[in-house]
């Protein structure tokens, strides 16, 4: 053939009909109708920062990776379930309208979730649990996962890498957590934990990771539980159950603060309503609250819809500089926020 070979375009993907749908009817697509694969997407692009990451240990082990409703990783499946809705910017924007949030929705958040969860897809892979040095650190691993847990900020027993404190949830947690410290490229975990006991478990971890660094897993199956194609929930269903799972029961408990920041005085009649103030103010507040706790926006909103319902109800004002106003009511809030977390914690599983 003479002449200057013409250049052939690639075929064009089609984009499937639900990213052009509002969000109402969106809704209404069962989960197996999404059609989403892992292939091609950003979450694919940390998986290998992921590899990566083991390939820099001198690790063998790989886990296999699949769209599911959570992350999770299947009791003595050495895989992980990655939550669908990271497999389209679609998807990820109707979960930030009905969560308020993207868990994992960040090249820095996601690989954090994928290095615990890879803790635990390497523990079921190799039967550590079964070990007695792994049982000396950590505990029973059969130990039952608790409905709500009281995590201590200030323990020095436990790595800190997830939010909620969530290694000193359970020790299969724990474990986890602590693999992904280990993990972390650059995390320079021996003097960050200096003096600390969880630094024995570091310690343990990074001899046991060299044992069996080129051994064969035992447990290779490549099952995938609950499968995106598998699950015939419509998406609407599936964030009624969500939001019921995060939700919160508040008692009223927070009158007396609320009459020490804004006022009831007559006075004050012509000043901005404070369920008003709040309400324009609610998604900063809530962000930094969530930053300060580690909470989920999606609860501590529910914390301030009470606050703000509370407000009404005692027609108040604000008054006085908006900037301290705003303060004030983001300590408020944590301080209520961290008594729910505290007594009423509802257990949230990765």
């Amino acid at each position: 053939m003479t002449g200057a070979r013409r250049k052939q375009s690639r075929p064009a993907v089609a984009r499937p009909a639900w990213t052009r749908w509002r969000q109402s009817r969106l809704l209404d697509l069962r989960l197996r109708e999404l059609g989403l694969t892992i292939e091609g997407t950003w979450v694919a692009r940390c998986i290998a920062d992921l590899e990566d990451d083991l390939a820099r240990r001198g690790m063998r082990f790989r886990p296999h990776f699949w769209l599911s409703t959570e992350w999770f990783t299947p009791n003595g499946i050495p895989g992980v379930a990655i939550p669908f809705y990271l497999g389209h910017p679609k998807l990820m924007q109707l979960e930030r309208s009905q969560m308020l949030e993207v868990e994992g929705g960040t090249q820095d958040s996601c690989l954090k979730i994928l290095r615990h969860e890879c803790g635990h897809a390497i523990q079921h892979a190799y039967r550590l649990q079964l070990r007695s040095g792994w049982r000396r650190h950590f505990g029973s691993p059969g130990r039952k996962y608790p409905t709500e847990y009281r995590p201590n900020p200030a323990s020095r027993r436990f790595v800190q890498h997830l939010r909620l404190y969530y290694a000193q949830s359970h020790p299969v947690e724990d474990f986890a957590e602590t693999f992904a410290v280990w993990l972390q490229p650059r995390a320079m975990w021996r003097k960050r934990y200096a003096g600390w006991p969880a630094l024995r478990k570091l310690e343990f971890v990074d001899q046991l990771m060299a044992e069996i660094a080129e051994a064969t897993p035992p447990v290779r199956t490549r099952r995938q539980v609950e499968s995106l194609p598998t699950l015939s929930t419509r998406l609407g269903e599936y964030y009624r159950q969500k939001r019921e799972q995060y939700s919160v029961e508040h008692p009223d408990i927070f009158d007396r603060d609320l009459l020490r920041l804004f006022s009831d005085d007559p006075r004050h009649r012509r000043s901005e309503r404070a369920s008003v103030f709040l309400r324009r103010n609610r998604t900063d507040i809530r962000r930094l609250v969530s930053r300060w706790t580690g909470e989920y926006q999606f609860t501590v909103d529910q914390v301030l819809a009470d606050m703000i319902g509370r407000c009404r109800e005692l027609k108040l004002r604000a008054v006085g500089s908006e900037r301290r106003l705003r303060m004030d009511a983001a300590l408020m809030l944590t301080v209520n926020t961290m008594h729910f977390l505290h007594s009423h914690r509802r257990w949230v599983a990765l």
